[in-house]
């Protein structure tokens, strides 16, 4: 499971790099190898090889009503992997799509990582502090 969230600068080429807590369990379990693709709230997701492969069975057995998701999550797919430094290179066509310049936010998403735009990030999680909590939180003990 990954979980918590990295303060990141893409460099000159686009790469990040992956932060060292995880990029152990990243070599180990995906050699690493990763996917990334588009979220629809804006941002990137990046899976370890074998998440991604449950994932991209998931969104290919949709029916043909989701067939645009089905595009904007495996047609925008980009396979990659960290080089001997830990380095990730994002495409240029992802970073335009994530709005992706230099500082970003990877944090941990359990099975899989989200990477923003810091400044987007920042706006839509402050949003959503200002906001109701959503109604799966009513039961919820804190």
């Amino acid at each position: 499971m990954f979980q918590g969230a990295s303060s990141l600068n893409l460099d000159a080429k686009g790469r990040i790099s992956v932060p060292t807590r995880h990029r152990d369990v990243l070599l180990a379990m995906a050699s690493g190898q990763l996917t990334i693709t588009k979220h629809p709230h804006g941002c990137l997701m990046l899976f370890p090889r074998p998440e991604w492969e449950r994932f991209r069975e998931r969104i290919a057995q949709l029916p043909m009503s989701a067939q645009w998701w089905k595009r904007i999550f495996l047609g925008n797919a980009m396979d990659v992997e960290m080089d001997a430094t830990g380095r990730v290179l994002v495409s240029p066509e992802l970073r335009g799509a994530a709005g992706l310049v230099r500082e970003t936010m990877l944090l941990g998403m359990g099975q899989h990582f989200e990477l923003w735009d810091k400044a987007r990030y920042e706006a839509q999680e402050a949003e959503a502090m200002q906001a109701q909590m959503p109604e799966a939180f009513e039961d919820f003990a804190f």
